[in-house]
């Protein structure tokens, strides 16, 4: 059994771990808020904007359907991966580290396939076995709507132009704070989609004509989904730190009590043997 210096000092350790732990729980608790809010509010409309458009692309034929919809045959292939700049959240980066695995080994197995990084965590892994072609870390120091817009902007050069045939980007979607889905999503080409009891029902008269609006609200679109799925990764690294955050408190807790159970323990075999220490040798005395 450890002496008493030794608990004390590892009770007083354990226990300055426990209060960064649960401060670190209140603070991501209190960003989670605000990132679920932000999250909230614009999946109605980034969704149905993309409904909207992947509609619209189905209805245009031949030709005239957009650049951002043509079909090529995939050589050549683009993973977005968004991970976190810092650790201390769980497997939320390691699953996406997975993931990226299982599309390069499976999804995409005989293919080129290079990467744009959003988030430190998933640079540092993956750029030491496959072409990291961005890295656009520095997002996060900055994150608005406008520079990541500029990041979907570059993305669909890269598909005009034919330096990829596919892009697809993969993040943590939040559904709660104790889970996040790894979802991975077709940025480009865009999948037309035919919903016939919906089309059915449409009757509308465009103005300017229907390819006019495609053309205008593609880019928007394709802007709109990656924010999403950045503001998605975003809340889930904040649900995740939290419950990470709280499970490591909980140990810790149990951990000082533990210690605190075996510094009383020897404590009290330690009173214990001065007390005999002392009997016997006011025994001796009298003898």
């Amino acid at each position: 059994m450890a002496n008493l210096k030794e608990l004390r000092n590892r009770i007083k350790s354990v226990s300055s771990t426990m209060q960064i732990t649960s401060a670190m729980k209140m603070v991501s608790a209190s960003k989670l808020s605000k990132a679920q809010e932000a999250i909230t509010a614009m999946r109605p409309y980034a969704d149905k904007l993309t409904e909207l458009l992947q509609s619209l692309s189905a209805t245009l034929e031949g030709d005239s359907g957009s650049v951002y919809a043509k079909q090529r045959e995939v050589n050549k292939v683009l993973v977005v991966a968004l991970s976190s700049n810092r650790g201390l959240a769980g497997a939320f980066n390691s699953n996406i580290a997975k993931g990226v695995k299982s599309l390069c080994e499976n999804d995409f197995a005989g293919k080129q396939v290079d990467l744009v990084t959003i988030g430190k965590k998933i640079n540092d892994v993956v750029s030491k076995t496959h072409t990291v072609v961005a890295n656009k870390s520095s997002l996060y120091d900055d994150l608005t709507y406008a520079n990541v817009a500029a990041i979907g902007s570059e993305l669909m050069e890269m598909f005009v132009d034919g330096s990829y045939d596919k892009i697809v980007v993969i993040y943590n979607k939040f559904k709660n704070a104790g889970t996040q889905i790894v979802t991975t999503e077709q940025f480009l080409p865009i999948v037309p989609t035919v919903n016939e009891d919906a089309t059915a029902n449409l009757d509308y008269i465009f103005e300017p004509s229907k390819e006019e609006i495609v053309e205008e609200l593609i880019p928007k679109s394709l802007k709109m989904l990656l924010y999403k799925a950045v503001r998605d990764s975003i809340a889930s690294e904040h649900g995740a730190r939290m419950t990470a955050m709280h499970k490591a408190t909980d140990n810790a807790t149990e951990l000082r009590d533990t210690l605190k159970l075996s510094y009383n323990k020897a404590r009290q075999a330690a009173i214990t043997n001065e007390i005999l220490e002392i009997v016997g040798g006011a025994e001796a005395l009298n003898g």
